[in-house]
């Protein structure tokens, strides 16, 4: 049995509804494997905390930046409320040790349990606005979110990698990069792509990816670090 107890102290939020709290980190695997209702699991509440994050996320951003275009802030709250953001965000608050999960899906701990964990913050989110209120979870997301800001907008992560890679290459040693397939693997229903990105003959990085254009993007990300073109 989860002690939730443990994650509550770890947020610094005790709830009235405990029941609310649980449901939170419910998977619908969990439910149909154990039984329960289509409200036993948490894809309401994901529904509602998707909302509420995007609702914080962008007053902060519109506060912060005061000068900034619409079209900048919403690279900036795409890029703070996405899958790998804030299933990043989910890890560090150890949210992977409180998953409610069907057998099948426990076994899983590579792209989909990214996924899982990113709804279930969601989750978690809508829970904490339901059972605490607005302010409440407007300091949660501010404790997990907002420091993150500074790290996307100095690694451009808000800015499509390829993009950014190509005008570095062009800018830095006027050269276009190439991107290669390097391997195939998996049946053609899940295949998953290993692509490397070359300045002329030298290949500079990979990436993974379950279609090409992801690990090209991976691929250019990875060139972004290698040659520490941030800044």
């Amino acid at each position: 049995m989860k002690d939730f107890a443990n994650f509550e102290e770890k947020i610094g939020v005790v709830f009235n509804n405990k029941e609310i709290l649980k449901q939170a980190f419910t998977h619908r695997s969990y439910v149909n494997e154990h039984g329960g209702s289509y409200s036993s699991h948490n894809e309401r509440l994901e529904f509602l905390g998707d909302a509420v994050l995007e609702l914080v996320v962008s007053s902060y951003l519109y506060k912060k930046f005061p000068e900034e275009k619409e079209g900048v802030l919403t690279s900036y709250r795409a890029a703070l409320v996405n899958t790998i953001t804030i299933s990043t965000a989910a890890k560090k608050l150890g949210i992977n040790d409180f998953l409610l999960l069907s057998k099948g899906e426990a076994k899983d701990t590579g792209r989909a349990r990214t996924f899982i964990l990113a709804d279930v913050f969601e989750a978690v989110i809508g829970a904490i606005y339901l059972d605490q209120g607005y302010d409440v979870v407007h300091k949660f997301i501010a404790d997990n979110i907002f420091p993150l800001t500074d790290e996307v907008i100095k690694k451009r992560l808000w800015q499509d990698s390829k993009s950014f890679f190509q005008e570095k290459a062009q800018e830095i040693v006027s050269v276009t990069p190439i991107y290669k397939v390097l391997e195939e693997t998996g049946p053609d229903h899940a295949k998953n792509f290993k692509v490397g990105v070359f300045l002329n003959d030298e290949k500079i990085a990979e990436g993974d990816g379950v279609s090409k254009q992801e690990a090209e993007q991976e691929a250019a990300k990875n060139g972004l670090e290698i040659k520490n073109w941030f800044d």
